[in-house]
Protein backbone atom coordinates (compact mmCIF):
# COMPACT_ATOMS: atom_id res chain seq x y z
CA UNK A 1 0.00 0.00 0.00
CA UNK A 2 1.69 2.73 -0.97
CA UNK A 3 2.20 5.86 1.80
CA UNK A 4 1.72 9.01 -0.26
CA UNK A 5 -1.60 7.51 -1.92
CA UNK A 6 -3.36 7.16 1.67
CA UNK A 7 -1.99 10.48 2.93
CA UNK A 8 -3.85 12.29 -0.22
CA UNK A 9 -7.47 10.69 2.06
CA UNK A 10 -5.75 11.19 5.09
CA UNK A 11 -7.92 14.09 6.86
CA UNK A 12 -5.24 16.53 8.69
CA UNK A 13 -5.21 16.42 12.55
CA UNK A 14 -5.28 19.70 13.42
CA UNK A 15 -8.93 20.14 11.55
CA UNK A 16 -10.63 17.13 13.31
CA UNK A 17 -8.69 18.47 16.65
CA UNK A 18 -10.41 21.98 16.09
CA UNK A 19 -14.15 20.72 15.60
CA UNK A 20 -16.06 21.18 18.40
CA UNK A 21 -17.51 17.92 18.86
CA UNK A 22 -13.91 15.83 18.59
CA UNK A 23 -12.95 18.01 21.57
CA UNK A 24 -13.02 15.71 23.76
CA UNK A 25 -10.77 13.53 22.14
CA UNK A 26 -8.29 16.16 21.38
CA UNK A 27 -5.25 14.25 23.23
CA UNK A 28 -6.10 11.02 21.58
CA UNK A 29 -6.69 12.92 17.78
CA UNK A 30 -3.55 15.01 18.68
CA UNK A 31 -1.04 12.09 19.22
CA UNK A 32 0.93 11.78 16.33
CA UNK A 33 1.85 8.18 16.64
CA UNK A 34 -1.49 7.38 15.45
CA UNK A 35 -0.93 8.63 12.59
CA UNK A 36 1.80 7.30 11.21
CA UNK A 37 1.44 5.02 8.47
CA UNK A 38 4.12 2.02 8.20
CA UNK A 39 3.17 -1.45 7.37
CA UNK A 40 2.83 -2.47 10.69
CA UNK A 41 0.80 0.72 11.55
CA UNK A 42 -1.87 0.38 8.85
CA UNK A 43 -2.20 -3.58 8.90
CA UNK A 44 -3.19 -3.03 12.21
CA UNK A 45 -5.35 -0.48 11.78
CA UNK A 46 -7.28 -2.78 9.58
CA UNK A 47 -7.65 -5.17 11.25
CA UNK A 48 -8.92 -3.34 14.49
CA UNK A 49 -11.04 -1.46 11.76
CA UNK A 50 -12.64 -4.66 10.38
CA UNK A 51 -12.97 -6.45 13.52
CA UNK A 52 -14.65 -3.54 15.09
CA UNK A 53 -17.24 -3.03 11.58
CA UNK A 54 -18.15 -7.20 11.87
CA UNK A 55 -19.41 -6.79 16.03
CA UNK A 56 -23.24 -5.91 15.92
CA UNK A 57 -22.91 -3.15 18.79
CA UNK A 58 -23.73 0.25 18.30
CA UNK A 59 -20.55 3.11 18.83
CA UNK A 60 -18.59 0.88 16.46
CA UNK A 61 -16.36 4.31 15.91
CA UNK A 62 -15.61 4.15 19.51
CA UNK A 63 -14.36 1.10 19.76
CA UNK A 64 -12.15 1.32 16.33
CA UNK A 65 -10.93 4.78 18.09
CA UNK A 66 -9.94 2.46 21.32
CA UNK A 67 -8.60 -0.44 19.44
CA UNK A 68 -5.73 2.14 17.61
CA UNK A 69 -4.91 3.49 20.66
CA UNK A 70 -4.00 0.11 21.94
CA UNK A 71 -2.42 -1.57 19.63
CA UNK A 72 -1.01 1.98 18.71
CA UNK A 73 -1.81 1.98 15.19
CA UNK A 74 -3.33 4.29 12.60
CA UNK A 75 -6.79 6.16 13.85
CA UNK A 76 -8.24 7.32 11.19
CA UNK A 77 -7.87 4.09 8.82
CA UNK A 78 -9.21 2.10 12.03
CA UNK A 79 -11.89 4.28 12.59
CA UNK A 80 -12.69 4.36 8.59
CA UNK A 81 -12.93 0.92 8.10
CA UNK A 82 -15.64 0.76 10.56
CA UNK A 83 -18.26 2.44 8.07
CA UNK A 84 -18.10 -1.00 5.69
CA UNK A 85 -21.01 -1.73 7.56
CA UNK A 86 -23.04 1.01 6.91
CA UNK A 87 -26.70 1.29 7.02
CA UNK A 88 -27.02 -0.02 3.11
CA UNK A 89 -24.62 -3.22 3.75
CA UNK A 90 -25.05 -3.74 7.41
CA UNK A 91 -28.21 -6.28 7.13
CA UNK A 92 -26.66 -7.78 4.93
CA UNK A 93 -23.47 -8.56 6.48
CA UNK A 94 -25.15 -9.17 9.84
CA UNK A 95 -27.11 -12.14 8.38
CA UNK A 96 -24.66 -13.70 6.88
CA UNK A 97 -22.74 -13.06 10.46
CA UNK A 98 -25.97 -14.93 11.68
CA UNK A 99 -26.26 -18.02 8.74
CA UNK A 100 -22.29 -18.26 9.96
CA UNK A 101 -23.09 -18.24 14.05
CA UNK A 102 -26.08 -20.85 13.23
CA UNK A 103 -24.10 -23.04 11.03
CA UNK A 104 -21.07 -23.22 14.05
CA UNK A 105 -24.04 -24.21 16.38
CA UNK A 106 -25.91 -26.62 13.93
CA UNK A 107 -28.72 -25.25 14.58
CA UNK A 108 -31.43 -24.36 11.75
CA UNK A 109 -31.12 -20.77 10.56
CA UNK A 110 -34.33 -18.39 10.31
CA UNK A 111 -34.79 -17.07 6.78
CA UNK A 112 -34.67 -13.19 6.02
CA UNK A 113 -38.04 -11.62 6.92
CA UNK A 114 -39.48 -10.22 3.15
CA UNK A 115 -39.93 -6.52 5.38
CA UNK A 116 -37.74 -6.56 8.59
CA UNK A 117 -38.62 -4.33 11.10
CA UNK A 118 -37.31 -3.66 14.62
CA UNK A 119 -40.60 -5.58 15.80
CA UNK A 120 -40.17 -8.72 13.82
CA UNK A 121 -36.28 -8.29 15.32
CA UNK A 122 -37.41 -7.59 19.01
CA UNK A 123 -40.14 -10.91 18.92
CA UNK A 124 -36.64 -12.91 17.77
CA UNK A 125 -34.11 -11.36 19.39
CA UNK A 126 -33.80 -14.26 21.53
CA UNK A 127 -33.82 -16.90 18.77
CA UNK A 128 -31.42 -15.22 16.91
CA UNK A 129 -28.74 -14.00 19.36
CA UNK A 130 -26.47 -16.78 20.08
CA UNK A 131 -25.94 -17.20 16.37
CA UNK A 132 -25.21 -14.16 15.67
CA UNK A 133 -22.96 -13.34 18.45
CA UNK A 134 -20.67 -16.47 17.76
CA UNK A 135 -21.07 -15.39 14.10
CA UNK A 136 -20.04 -12.16 14.73
CA UNK A 137 -17.10 -12.93 16.64
CA UNK A 138 -16.18 -15.33 14.14
CA UNK A 139 -16.40 -12.80 10.92
CA UNK A 140 -14.38 -10.56 13.20
CA UNK A 141 -11.74 -12.28 13.62
CA UNK A 142 -11.14 -13.94 10.09
CA UNK A 143 -11.52 -10.51 8.52
CA UNK A 144 -9.49 -8.87 10.82
CA UNK A 145 -6.62 -11.61 10.12
CA UNK A 146 -7.37 -12.15 6.61
CA UNK A 147 -7.07 -7.92 6.49
CA UNK A 148 -4.01 -8.04 8.50
CA UNK A 149 -2.14 -10.54 6.25
CA UNK A 150 -3.58 -9.05 2.84
CA UNK A 151 -1.99 -5.74 3.95
CA UNK A 152 1.17 -6.86 4.94
CA UNK A 153 1.67 -8.55 1.92
CA UNK A 154 0.23 -6.06 -0.63
CA UNK A 155 2.77 -3.45 0.93
CA UNK A 156 5.34 -6.05 0.40
CA UNK A 157 5.08 -6.55 -2.85
CA UNK A 158 4.38 -2.68 -3.46
CA UNK A 159 7.89 -1.85 -1.88
CA UNK A 160 9.46 -4.91 -4.10
CA UNK A 161 8.11 -3.44 -6.65
CA UNK A 162 9.48 -0.10 -6.14
CA UNK A 163 12.81 -1.56 -5.74
CA UNK A 164 12.92 -3.27 -9.19
CA UNK A 165 11.81 -0.58 -10.87
CA UNK A 166 14.49 1.96 -8.76
CA UNK A 167 17.13 -1.17 -9.61
CA UNK A 168 15.96 -0.83 -13.62
CA UNK A 169 16.09 2.45 -13.82
CA UNK A 170 19.73 3.52 -12.30
CA UNK A 171 20.83 0.07 -15.36
CA UNK A 172 19.21 2.18 -17.44
CA UNK A 173 21.03 5.54 -17.06
CA UNK A 174 24.50 3.74 -16.26
CA UNK A 175 23.60 2.42 -20.23
CA UNK A 176 22.88 5.30 -21.76
CA UNK A 177 25.87 7.07 -19.34
CA UNK A 178 28.06 4.39 -21.43
CA UNK A 179 26.67 5.06 -24.93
Amino acid sequence: MPRRFLQRYMPNPETLRRQRSLRFMGHLIGDPGLWVLSRRTVANAFSVGLFSAMLPIPFQMVVAAFGAWVLRCNLPLSVGLVWITNPLTMPLIFYGNYRIGAWLMDTPAREAPTRVSTRWVAERMADILPALALGSVVSAIVFAVLGNLLVRLLWRWHISRSWKQRAMRRRLRRLDMDD
